[in-house]
């Protein structure tokens, strides 16, 4: 056991997102494509007589108002399950927007999964991991296994994704917060049918217009309820080098496909606008 661990965070992205249908108890029923991008949040996790969070870093404040961090509720049901007290000293960095649809709060829970799973010297079996993940949300799941990866059901299926070119990715927030609730509630219309996939694609172009047959089925309410959302979609889509733009998850944070990371660095920097959050370089490896 070590005395200190450090866990990054990656962003979730959605690079579609389909629902598929409802289940008796409410839950939607998803088909997504999720990869992580090389931005994210960061866990340090010590040793400690008792369980503690602190939270620094430049959306800190986002998270001031919550009793109950997604980090803490993850120590506690992680130490649960292995019979053990939840004692350690968590600081997250928060980099990424909150409520913000690229996974921030699932990605540091699982992130806290990880990092205390070795700071505790813990062997539980996978599936039981997998289960206190889906507890925390449904996207804690993909996140705790952190690659890309097809998403199904409600967050709990996870099945091998395609194989992905080297690409840039570009990430723009319009510093506006939306509820992942609002915009199920104002979706409509009928489900959607789940996406027909290649093995893999030979470049991010071939990729991307694979991507356009598909979509993101929380859009367009996204867009009725935050119409910033639209506005960084049309500056992205205003760039003949963006081969794909389209929003990730719930909202608001939006995505840009280009083909290469160098160039999405650039774009970057050109998309920036005060009090838009923007980030711009390559896939997380698989």
């Amino acid at each position: 056991m070590s005395a200190t661990i450090v866990e990054p965070a990656a962003a979730k992205v959605n690079l579609f997102l389909h629902i598929v249908g409802k289940r008796p108890d409410g839950y939607h029923l998803l088909d997504s494509l999720v990869v992580f991008a090389g931005a994210g949040d960061r866990l340090v996790a010590s040793k400690s007589d008792q369980l503690s969070l602190t939270v620094t870093g430049p959306f800190a404040a986002g998270l001031a108002a919550e009793g109950d961090n997604l980090v803490l509720r993850a120590a506690r049901a992680l130490a649960a399950a292995a019979g053990i007290a939840p004692t350690a000293h968590l600081v997250l960095e928060k980099n990424l927007p909150v409520a913000s649809g690229i996974g921030g709060g699932s990605a540091d829970a699982a992130a806290a999964l990880r990092a205390l799973t070795r700071l505790w010297g813990v062997t539980l079996p996978t599936e039981t991991l997998a289960a206190i993940a889906l507890r925390l949300g449904a996207d804690v799941p993909v996140c705790l296994a952190g690659r890309p990866t097809r998403m199904m059901g409600i967050g709990e299926t996870l099945a091998h994704a395609p194989t992905l070119p080297e690409c840039g990715l570009v990430l723009i927030n319009p510093g506006v917060a939306v509820s992942t609730a609002d915009v199920f509630r104002a979706r409509a219309g009928a489900f959607s049918a789940a996406a027909s996939m290649p093995a893999g694609w030979a470049d991010a172009r071939a990729m991307a217009i694979d991507l356009a047959a598909t979509t993101n089925d929380l859009q367009a309410p996204a867009v009725q309820l935050c119409p910033q959302v639209q506005d960084v979609l049309s500056a992205m889509q205003r760039h003949p080098e963006c081969l794909l733009a389209r929003m990730s998850g719930s909202g608001a944070t939006c995505f840009g496909l280009y083909a290469d990371p160098a160039t999405a660095q650039r774009q970057a920097a050109l998309l920036a606008r005060p009090g838009w959050w923007s980030w711009g370089g390559a896939l997380k490896a698989g």
